[in-house]
């Protein structure tokens, strides 16, 4: 029987959402808890670093963008 209260709640809490113009989205997430997860961040991460080092003339453009947008504001 409480249960059904707090369907009601939830479905009116929804409700509202919905008529404020929002909609639910389902989001899956690594599970940074699996087996292996930290080592296949520093695998992908030893390559991006690895590409990153390889290619000088996209850091370069890189730091002239960055440097670009030092004195813009919003």
């Amino acid at each position: 029987m409480a249960s059904t209260h707090v369907n009601t709640r939830v479905q009116k809490h929804r409700a509202a959402l919905r008529r404020a113009g929002l909609r639910p989205v389902q989001i899956w997430v690594p599970d940074t808890r699996r087996e292996g997860f930290a080592e296949e961040c520093r695998r992908q991460s030893r390559l991006a670093a690895e590409a990153d080092a390889a290619d000088s003339d996209m850091q370069q453009w890189m730091d002239e963008a960055l440097t670009d947008l030092d004195g813009w504001s919003a």
